[in-house]
C-alpha cells in the first residue's frame, strides 16, 4: 500500500445505510472516491447492509427507518472542531419509551487468576434491585466465563423456545488477538455486561431462579448449586431424543408461521454474516491506512528542512495529515466500539434463533410421532390419548413463547441496527467534515501566500 495515495480529500455524498440504490446512488456511480479515502470494501458493506435492512420491507413492522424518525436541528460537534462550510450533518433522534427498571447489573473489574493447572479471568458482577424476591438491595459477586456458560445452558434448559441472548465465543481465532491482553478482556467484559442486561430486560428470563442465584450467590454457593443440576444420564437422554427427532426428518404439521420464520432467519443469517466479514475487513484496511498516515506526515516535515522556498507549504501539508490521522483514529474507535460488536452479536443471535426453531420442531415432532403411533395402535388408546393431550399443551406453550419472543427480538434488532448504522453515518460525516475543513483551511492559506507573492512581483 502506497502512503502517497492516501491523503484524505473532500468527501463525496455517501448512500444511506438503509438503501443501496435510488437516484442519488446512480448520480454518484461515475464519481471518483475522495483521494485517500480508506476502505475499498465499503461498497459491498453498504450493499449488504441495505439487503439486511430491506428484509420484509413491505411489512410495516420491519421498516428500519420509521416515518416518525425526527431530525435534530442541532449537531453534536464541539465548537472547537473545524466544520466545513459545506456541512451536511443532521443528527437522528429516536424517541425512547420510558421504562421503569427495577434491576441494574454492572460487569466490571476483571482480575486474572493463575493456578497450577489453569489461568482464567473473573469479573465483578454488581446488582442493584428494588424487587421484593431479593433479600438485599445490592449484591457483589465474582464470576468467570464458565459461570456465564452455565447460566446460559440453564436458561435454555428451562425455556427451550425463548431466545436466550448470546455470549461471546470461548475461543478466538488464532493469530487475531492474544487471549488475555487488555483489548480482548475489555471486549469480553462489555459482551458479558450486555448479556446479563439483556436477560434482566427480558420479561420472562429476568425472573428465572438460576439467574437470581447467579447474581446473588457467593462462589462456593454457586458451585454447590451447579452440582444439583440434571445428571449425565438425563442429559444423554435429551441428546438422544433430539438426534432421533432430527433423523425422523421434517415436521409434518409445522404451522406456516414457523416456516416463514425459518426462511427469514436463513436470509438474515446470510446477510449479517456478510456484513460482519466486510466490516472486519474495512477495519483492517483502516488500521493499515492509519499506520501509513503516521509515517507519511513526518516525511514532509523532514523535507521542509532542505526546501526553504516551499518549507511553509510542506509544513502545512504535514499538519493537515497529522490532523486527519487523529480523525482516522477516532473513526477506528467508533468502528471497534459500535459497529463490529453489534454485527457480531447478531451473527451469534442468528445461530441461536436457528437452534430455537429446531427445538420447537423437536417438540412438534414428538407430538406427530405419538399421533402416528396412536393411529397404528388398537390397544392402550387411553394412555396414548393422555400423552398426546400433554404434548399438545407443550407444543402450544412452545409456540406461544416463541411467537412472543420473536416479535420482541425483531423490535430490538431493528432498533439496534437503526442506532448502529446511524452512529456509523454520523461518525463518517464527522470524519470527512473535519478532514475537509482541514484541507480547505490549508488551501485558503496557500492562496493568500500566492497573492502576496504576485503583488510583490508587480511592484517596480
Amino acid at each position: 500500500m502506497e502512503a502517497e495515495g492516501r491523503v484524505p480529500g473532500p468527501p463525496l455524498p455517501t448512500p444511506s445505510p438503509g438503501g443501496g440504490g435510488g437516484a442519488g446512488a446512480g448520480a454518484e456511480a461515475d464519481a471518483e472516491p475522495p483521494v485517500g479515502a480508506p476502505g475499498s470494501a465499503r461498497g459491498p458493506l453498504l450493499a449488504a447492509a441495505a439487503e439486511v435492512l430491506s428484509l420484509d420491507d413491505e411489512e410495516d413492522d420491519l421498516e428500519v427507518f420509521s416515518k416518525g424518525t425526527s431530525l435534530s436541528e442541532v449537531n453534536s460537534f464541539s465548537p472547537s472542531m473545524p466544520i466545513s462550510p459545506s456541512s451536511m450533518i443532521n443528527q437522528y433522534k429516536f424517541e425512547d419509551e420510558p421504562e421503569l427498571k427495577d434491576l441494574f447489573i454492572t460487569v466490571d473489574d476483571p482480575e486474572s487468576h493463575i493456578t497450577a493447572i489453569e489461568t482464567f479471568i473473573t469479573y465483578r458482577v454488581v446488582t442493584k434491585t428494588s424487587r421484593g424476591e431479593f433479600d438485599s438491595s445490592e449484591y457483589e459477586v465474582r464470576r468467570r466465563y464458565q459461570d456465564f456458560l452455565w447460566l446460559k445452558s440453564k436458561l435454555e434448559e428451562a425455556h427451550p423456545t425463548l431466545i436466550i441472548p448470546p455470549l461471546p465465543e470461548k475461543f478466538i481465532m488464532k493469530g487475531m488477538v492474544e487471549r488475555f491482553n487488555d483489548e480482548f478482556i475489555e471486549t469480553r467484559r462489555k459482551a458479558l455486561h450486555k448479556f446479563l442486561n439483556r436477560i434482566a430486560d427480558h420479561p420472562t428470563l429476568t425472573f428465572n431462579e438460576d439467574f437470581k442465584i447467579f447474581l446473588t450467590a457467593q462462589a462456593w454457593e454457586l458451585s454447590s448449586h451447579k452440582k444439583q443440576g440434571p445428571g449425565l444420564l438425563s442429559r444423554m437422554g435429551q441428546t438422544v431424543r433430539a438426534v432421533a427427532s432430527s433423523v425422523r426428518g421434517g415436521v409434518k404439521n409445522r404451522p406456516e408461521m414457523f416456516t416463514e420464520m425459518n426462511d427469514y432467519m436463513e436470509t438474515f443469517s446470510q446477510k449479517i454474516n456478510v456484513l460482519d466479514k466486510i466490516a472486519h475487513r474495512i477495519y483492517k484496511e483502516e488500521r493499515e491506512y492509519f499506520n501509513e498516515m503516521k509515517e507519511y506526515g513526518p516525511i514532509h516535515t523532514l523535507w521542509s528542512a532542505s526546501e526553504e522556498d516551499i518549507a511553509d507549504s510542506l509544513k502545512g501539508v504535514a499538519s493537515c495529515i497529522d490532523k486527519c490521522c487523529k480523525a482516522t483514529e477516532k473513526r477506528m474507535a467508533g468502528l471497534s466500539e459500535n459497529l463490529l460488536p453489534i454485527l457480531h452479536e447478531y451473527v451469534l443471535y442468528s445461530e441461536i434463533l436457528m437452534g430455537v426453531l429446531k427445538r420447537r420442531d423437536q417438540i412438534q415432532g414428538e407430538l406427530d410421532s405419538k399421533i402416528d403411533a396412536l393411529a397404528n395402535k388398537k390397544t392402550e388408546k387411553d394412555l396414548f390419548s393422555e400423552e398426546i393431550g400433554k404434548l399438545e399443551d407443550k407444543v402450544e406453550c412452545a409456540n406461544n413463547a416463541l411467537k412472543a419472543d420473536w416479535d420482541r427480538w425483531k423490535q430490538n434488532m431493528q432498533y439496534d441496527m437503526r442506532s448502529t448504522f446511524t452512529n456509523v453515518a454520523e461518525n463518517n460525516l464527522r470524519y470527512y467534515e473535519e478532514c475537509l475543513a482541514t484541507w480547505e483551511s490549508f488551501l485558503a492559506s496557500q492562496r493568500v501566500d500566492l497573492h502576496v507573492e504576485e503583488d510583490s512581483e508587480d511592484r517596480p
